[in-house]
């Protein structure tokens, strides 16, 4: 909201810059001065312009405040510094305009389709809580995306014929020696199951180093198609991948489309993708050296590094990962001229259909995905190298605008804090008890489980709630529990910036104080009980609040005494740059940015909650500024929090 409001203030300001001085005014920057009472807004513009003028840049401000005509939603002009022009709003405009906003609904779409892809877990074991922090990160940076009008579609690419599938069936064939019927009765906990298998299968590859060969084996025939360990492959990738949609359902993450490797291979994608880079001399066929027999890309060296050479097919024929990455970003571009075909897979909690790629057609009308004009790749910073020769192939390939729009959007890993593995069980030697974090390995079996973190979160949530509310049934206080553990380890994965490694602590993450998840669901909790009493003393007034404010507030002169306690003014002004950081945070990639905002608005409104006996508060027009104010910052928060896909509770 406040956006809207620099960007027409902006525009006056350069108008006026150019009638006055007879100039073209350079694009205008916008601060925000380090104390409200200095000021809503500062233009540095004047430091810009001396040298133009040559004049001091204090001298320009002050001709700039004592010439400039009034301009809407301004109250006035202030020189300041050295040559600062500090904007105070008209905060009475501003108040009604933003409990305006806070109403508005959805933006209309605007530009090309947005992809992004994010979680993309192996379909060989149960999720890790480092997918967690990769599927809350991709799934908040949609909402913002959306909030902001753009046409997003969210994928989760699923690797179901790589090497990680390939042992879990390797795991099943040669070590438990069973037969695709024989995994089919398989209970409950399929993912577990396959968890301890693909752990068992490595450490069964390091006792003899010959048995890397079944692997191979199994590659190829999955690969290949057609027979019985492509069958198991499929299976188990499937019945993984419904696993790990639960997992992310409970936390309030879904998905549009999941594309497959499988139909890459299957639908020739990749074949198409390396006549396209042999064509345009992308890659090259070595014929000496250490890659000898390979086609190969040549990557330019980075921070005055030398060149690279990077596989992209082996010398036996098979594609490296990288390789059917590059086919899958030229058809999320829509640069490939194929598509796959689409079947139903799964039914999210709201009745979203989430499709899956097929071979084969096999619905009437099949949706389409695909054809974006920016895509980001959500994926750790491992794996910024291989992202690096994506785009160099896109690159090589002639559609330098389309590797200018792929974005890596990375992120450092998840550790725990030692007190929290101790409450996972794990057993620490001295030397990890001493780090302030403990990394965890998936490989060797050490990891934690997703839901295995989830189920701890929740059964402390469930502890406090039916501590602090033992007069609420026990399934209300366990749907309470669900919604502080889903705001507890959102905003604990959203509070730190990407390239942060974090440690995850449950002490810290369920706290009700401080920059936590559940601080930011009280403090709209806080909001809501305030209404929640003035229904029960004054329903009428409770259901008529918008008119009231419409017709006693806007002009009464009062409102702009009670505008001039800058603590209020404080909360309203934060809730209307909930736009302009929602974009810092988009441009940045880091959501931390909103997650950060969220808990100033928080704490402000806090502020103003002990601040003000809104409720009894005698002078009626005070009363309802005061009212005013509590639901304009619910609102805000309760906006704030859907942005960080943190759910509400009804009481804590």
């Amino acid at each position: 909201m406040l956006t809207e409001r620099i960007r027409l203030l902006r525009s006056q300001l350069e108008g006026f810059l150019k009638d006055f001085y007879g100039i073209e005014p350079p694009e205008l920057q916008v601060e925000i001065p380090p104390r409200i009472e200095f000021g809503d807004l500062a233009f540095p513009f004047p430091f810009q312009l001396a040298k133009i003028l040559r004049k001091s840049p204090r001298q320009i401000a002050e001709e700039v405040v004592e010439s400039a005509p009034r301009m809407e939603g301004v109250a006035g002009l202030e020189a300041a510094g050295a040559g600062f022009v500090n904007v105070f709003l008209d905060r009475r405009l501003f108040f009604k305009d933003l409990r305006a906003w806070l109403h508005t609904g959805a933006l209309e779409l605007t530009g090309g389709k947005v992809v992004v892809e994010h979680t993309n877990i192996n379909p060989n074991k149960a999720a890790h809580i480092g997918h967690l922090r990769n599927a809350i990160l991709g799934d908040t940076f949609i909402r913002l995306l959306k909030s902001s009008g753009r046409q997003v579609e969210t994928q989760n690419y699923i690797d179901n014929t790589g090497v990680q599938v390939a042992d879990v069936v390797v795991g099943f064939h040669f070590l438990r020696k069973l037969d695709l019927s024989k995994i089919e009765e398989l209970q409950d906990s399929f993912d577990y199951y396959c968890w301890d298998l693909y752990a068992e299968t490595s450490a069964w590859y390091e006792q003899d180093s010959a048995r890397i060969k079944y692997r191979l084996e199994v590659l190829e025939a999955i690969e290949a198609g057609g027979n019985e360990f492509h069958l198991m492959a499929q299976y188990v990738s499937d019945r993984i991948v419904k696993a790990h949609l639960r997992t992310m359902e409970r936390i309030g993450v879904s998905y549009d489309v999941l594309p497959r490797e499988s139909e890459i291979l299957h639908l020739e994608f990749w074949d198409d993708a390396f006549r396209q880079l042999k064509e345009k001399e992308a890659i090259f066929f070595s014929e000496d050296g250490p890659n000898k027999g390979c086609w190969v890309m040549a990557l330019p060296g980075e921070n005055g590094q030398e060149d690279e050479e990077k596989v992209i097919v082996r010398s036996n024929g098979t594609v490296t990962y990288v390789g059917k990455d590059i086919a899958y970003q030229l058809w999320k571009f829509g640069l490939l001229g194929k598509t796959f075909h689409y079947r139903p897979f799964h039914t999210d909690p709201e009745g979203r259909v989430v499709w899956i790629t097929d071979d084969v057609a096999s619905v009437k009308d099949e949706p389409e995905f695909g054809g974006a004009s920016r895509v980001y790749n959500v994926i750790d910073v491992r794996q910024s190298y291989l992202q690096r020769v994506v785009v160099q192939g896109l690159r090589r390939l002639g559609f330098d605008e389309e590797a200018d729009n792929s974005t890596h959007f990375s992120y450092e890993m998840v550790a725990l804090s030692p007190s929290c593995s101790r409450d996972l069980g794990i057993e620490l030697s001295e030397t990890d008890k001493a780090r302030p974090y403990v990394e965890v390995s998936g490989r060797k079996g050490l990891g934690v489980k997703a839901d295995d973190l989830i189920d701890k979160l929740l059964d402390k949530s469930l502890e406090e709630v039916l501590r602090r509310q033992q007069d609420l049934p026990l399934e209300k206080s366990k749907l309470i529990a669900h919604q502080i553990t889903v705001g507890a380890l959102r905003y604990f994965m959203l509070k730190y910036t990407r390239n942060a490694v974090i440690a995850f602590d449950f002490g810290e993450a369920l706290s009700f104080e401080g920059e936590t998840g559940p601080y930011l669901q009280y403090s709209v909790v806080r909001g809501c009980n305030i209404f929640r009493k003035l229904s029960e003393r004054a329903p009428a007034l409770a259901e008529q609040l918008d008119e009231n404010v419409q017709s006693h507030l806007w002009d009464n002169t009062a409102i702009k005494g009670l505008l001039e306690d800058n603590a209020v003014w404080q909360l309203l002004l934060d809730i209307g740059r909930t736009e302009e950081v929602v974009e810092q945070s988009i441009d940045s990639l880091e959501v931390a940015g909103i997650a950060k905002h969220a808990f100033n608005v928080a704490q402000q409104f806090n502020l103003f909650y002990h601040k003000h006996h809104i409720l009894s508060e005698p002078d009626e027009t005070k009363r309802l500024f005061y009212l005013a104010v509590a639901d304009t910052g619910r609102r805000g928060l309760v906006r704030l929090l859907d942005l960080l896909g943190i759910p509400v509770p009804e009481r804590m």
